[in-house]
């Protein structure tokens, strides 16, 4: 486990990929030793500082209460972290989608949450070492990234439960983070009911899902089988502007999110059977299907 740096900055930046490179030492990627900070810091851009959204105490405080809390079941953690980090790190989706901002979060703030909760692994004869998109990759891939739009992308509104069922499996966030399908709320919620009726829960059963909702798109428009509500842009822009006010995200209970319309129920409930109907004939590896 490596340390936690002794110079961590007092706001978010934005950190460049080639800016980020020298730091990614061989020390650090093999869980030995992080780097102190101080020269990291002379190479990020600041972020306007009249924006309290950019702060890192509570940021560093959540990271740090979910390493105490999970440390004896790290996968655990990001179904706790997710909800809580983004509605901490109250973002617009283009902002989010800025990877300069979550390279900074990784290798300025907490590489040493980035070393725990995605340790050195390596196949056989190979020297183990953390996989350099954890610090600096897809959104699918990076540490902290992917926590954030598993949030986004799993919330119901300003429901976040969906998103604590969703990252409870590591095969749905990762595969569905890849799909464009997801960004339409009723198939993004239907997998997570799908996970909870028990219809498809491993992970080869998880991926032969996916790969079926992704075939079946290229010739069925989900939103004609499920509507959703428009979204009201209002709505997330004023969760936005109550950052500055708003208290630490609860340790014990869910936070709320961005106050928008729910997904219809009659929607979901559609869309849900659609998907279990569909897994009956997923290419799941393994399994015969039966005529």
């Amino acid at each position: 486990m490596i340390e936690k740096p002794y110079h961590i900055p007092a706001r978010l930046g934005l950190l460049s990929a080639a800016a980020a490179d020298p730091f990614l030492t061989e020390d650090l990627l093999k869980g030995v030793r992080g780097h102190g900070g101080v020269d990291l810091a002379k190479v990020v851009e600041p972020l306007p500082e009249d924006d309290a959204r950019w702060e890192v105490e509570p940021l560093r405080d959540l990271v740090d209460d979910a390493m105490f809390q999970f440390k004896g079941s790290r996968t655990d953690a990001d179904g706790w972290l997710a909800p809580r980090l983004h509605a901490t790190l109250r973002l617009t989706r283009r902002e989010a989608a800025d990877k300069r901002l979550w390279n900074h979060f990784a290798l300025a703030v907490a590489p040493d949450y980035v070393a725990w909760r995605h340790p050195p692994t390596a196949s056989q004869g190979k020297v183990p070492r953390i996989n350099t998109a954890r610090f600096k990759g897809a959104p699918d891939r990076q540490c902290f990234s992917r926590l954030w739009w598993a949030a986004e992308m799993f919330r119901n509104g300003a429901d976040y439960r969906p998103v604590v069922t969703a990252c409870s499996n590591q095969d749905l966030i990762h595969n569905a983070l890849r799909l464009d399908l997801v960004d339409h709320r009723p198939t993004a919620l239907a997998l997570v009911r799908v996970l909870e009726r028990g219809v498809a829960s491993t992970g080869r059963e998880i991926n032969g899902l996916m790969t079926a909702i992704n075939t079946a798109g290229a010739t069925l428009v989900y939103d004609a089988l499920a509507e959703d509500v428009p979204r009201d842009p209002g709505a997330l822009r004023r969760w936005i502007a109550e950052a500055e006010t708003a208290p630490p995200v609860p340790r014990h209970d869910l936070p709320t999110g961005p106050d928008e319309e729910p997904v219809p129920e009659e929607s979901l409930l559609v869309l849900t059977d659609y998907l279990a109907k569909l897994f009956e004939t997923a290419p799941v590896r393994g399994r015969t299907v039966e005529a």
